[in-house]
């Protein structure tokens, strides 16, 4: 991995600013996901997605910190050929479960405001366990079958020419293209499946805002519920799509420092900006964190 040479000289600080980084994507997710946990009023479809989408943000960066940490300390910056699979899974997988539960999430809020009447009955238990499932292990076995394609490739180099490990990348080393003809198939059906998911989001919430227009109830409840999601859902595809892009078809005269960072904005903004907004933005997350602050401030004094 060869993406950090001309970093070296800012180790410590880039070491710092990571590692405070990742500190605050564990602290604000660990926040949300234990304060949902711990007050029943939260077990709530719509709360249980959010908690599953900030679990998710922890599995992705939990694939990408640590191993950068290390590198930002060590003078050689290498990674197994094993450890460079799992990573671009991890990476992979993530990625897809971001966007799998987005559209999970835009699914109970279409009916929750389309059909209020029937939302409990819709969003029972045992469907919301399904979809958390659906989001989860769906996209970890899409990815797993693209890693497996790629495993077997030979590759002619060894040297990867980012800071992560991610698939296409992989399968650029391989030493006869032709070799690469069914991992790429295979890689364009799961953009495909995925950009179905996008089109599944974008009906969602063409009929939302049909069912908003004429009621202010409902425009109130889009408001509280729905503009979070679709600002998750915005920095999520502005990050993941500038990064694919500029993998796939971008210049290769970009400064290495803008290059570093096209290549891991997605695992940095989201998983910062998702809890953050969901924080703020929703009432009963906002004041059940406000209450426990002020809570200890009254116990310190």
């Amino acid at each position: 991995m060869s993406s950090l040479s001309e970093t070296m000289n800012y180790r410590v600080a880039l070491f710092s600013l990571t590692l405070l980084c990742y500190c605050f994507i564990v602290l604000v997710n660990v926040a949300l996901i234990v304060t949902i946990i711990l007050d029943k009023n939260m077990h709530e479809p719509m709360y249980i997605l959010l908690c599953t989408f900030c679990m998710n943000g922890l599995y992705g960066t939990t694939g990408f910190y640590p191993k950068i940490l290390w590198d930002l300390l060590s003078p050689v910056h290498v990674i197994s050929y094993t450890g460079c699979l799992v990573q671009a899974l991890v990476i992979h997988s993530f990625a897809c479960s971001d966007l799998s539960i987005l559209a999970v999430m835009a699914y109970d809020r279409y009916v929750a405001i389309c059909r209020p009447l029937v939302y409990h009955s819709i969003m029972s238990k045992q469907r919301l366990l399904m979809l958390v499932c659906f989001s989860w292990l769906t996209p970890f076995c899409i990815s797993a079958m693209n890693i497996i394609l790629t495993s077997r490739l030979k590759l002619c180099s060894p040297y990867i020419d980012r800071l992560i490990c991610v698939n296409w990348a992989i399968v650029k080393l391989a030493c006869f293209p032709a070799d690469t003809i069914v991992s790429n198939i295979v890689a364009y059906i799961t953009m495909i499946i995925y950009v179905f998911h996008g089109f599944f989001i974008f009906s969602s919430y063409v009929y939302v805002i049909k069912t908003c227009v004429n009621s202010l109830e409902n425009r109130a409840k889009f408001m509280q519920t729905c503009v979070p999601h679709l600002t998750s859902l915005l920095i999520f595809l502005v990050t993941i799509l500038s990064d694919i892009m500029h993998i796939r078809y971008g210049s290769t005269n970009l400064p290495q420092a803008l290059d570093n960072f096209i290549a891991i904005e997605f695992l940095v903004i989201p998983p910062i900006m998702n809890p953050l907004i969901y924080g703020f933005k929703l009432t009963k997350i906002r004041n059940r964190i406000l209450g426990g602050f002020t809570f200890k401030m009254k116990l310190l004094r």
